[in-house]
């Protein structure tokens, strides 16, 4: 498992991680989400060792994260790393090595992760000869070699067509059903709330929210829609119920004490056809902005 305790990170005067603590348990997909600047590149920088930090703890598995844990760390940067002159294979090899893999393990977990990505066809092709989008999918290759205890990845979806997208999804999903907690940071909202078991929302360099989607999806005020064939500004008289927005035969609402909802629709039959009356669940990216806001 992994665990942030406290941690903080300034640069001068200013304090990009202010006291980030959360942890990923194994075989989680943890989302890690904020706007541009948030310190969530920082924050994985501190997990992998590549920053210092000032105050608090990476801890893995109850302990201080070591060089040595960290080796078992797959991790993709947010600024790619690989060399564009060099082909494909060769250079995973190289970085399957130094992680520890034999070259015959380390050549066939990479041929075996760029099959899955439909770069097979690839090997031997210079990286810079490859689209964008497939220098990211070796990229993500390189972090995912060997069998990684843990997966620290920032951004690794951005650049990646639908199909891409899908077979990175896969992959994520298979390696957490083996026990692999995955941390990784997107802007891709939607795409966080279907995958992720978890999600930490950092604002300001601080932690604001932490949970399952469901977690987050219902921290807020639950609303109500109401559609009916008549008309629907009767709805501000009635008692408990706090109207958000009525207009053209539909009115969302707050059914604000026991019974509302109970009065509402009693109220609605009365006056016609109801079409519907439902809870409105939030999406991740609704939350994500009313928290961050």
């Amino acid at each position: 498992m992994l665990e942030l305790d406290n941690v903080v990170r300034s640069f001068g005067d200013k304090v990009a991680v202010d006291h980030v603590g959360f942890r990923v348990a194994d075989g989680t997909i943890a989302g890690f989400v904020g706007a541009n600047g948030a310190g969530k590149t920082t924050s994985m920088r501190m997990i992998m060792g590549v920053l210092a930090i000032n105050r608090g703890e990476v801890r893995w598995n109850g302990e201080p994260a070591t060089a040595g844990d960290r080796r078992f760390f797959g991790y993709m940067p947010e600024e790619r790393g690989l060399y564009p002159k060099q082909p494909v294979l060769g250079q995973l090899i190289y970085l399957g090595r130094l992680r520890g893999l034999g070259h015959e393990k380390a050549k066939r977990s990479a041929i075996g992760l760029l099959d899955r990505f439909s770069l097979a066809d690839q090997c031997e092709a210079k990286l810079e000869s490859l689209s964008l989008g497939n220098q990211q999918r070796v990229q993500i290759t390189a972090a995912l070699l060997g069998e990684p205890a843990l997966l620290v990845l920032d951004e690794p979806f951005s650049g990646l067509d639908p199909f891409a997208v899908d077979s990175m999804a896969e992959v994520l999903r298979e390696l957490a059903d083996a026990g692999v907690g995955v941390l990784f940071s997107s802007h891709q909202l939607e795409l966080v709330e279907r995958l992720c078991d978890q999600l930490v929302v950092l604002a300001g360099g601080r932690v604001v929210a932490d949970g399952t989607p469901d977690e987050l999806r219902r921290r807020g005020q639950t609303r109500h829609r109401l559609v009916t064939d008549a008309e629907t500004g009767w709805v501000h008289d009635v008692i408990g119920v706090t109207v958000v927005q009525e207009g053209n035969g539909t009115a969302v609402l707050v059914l604000a004490t026991p019974g509302a909802g109970d009065r509402l629709l009693t109220e609605a039959l009365s006056r016609g056809s109801v079409r519907e009356f439902a809870e409105l669940v939030p999406s991740v990216a609704d939350v994500f902005r009313e928290i961050t806001a």
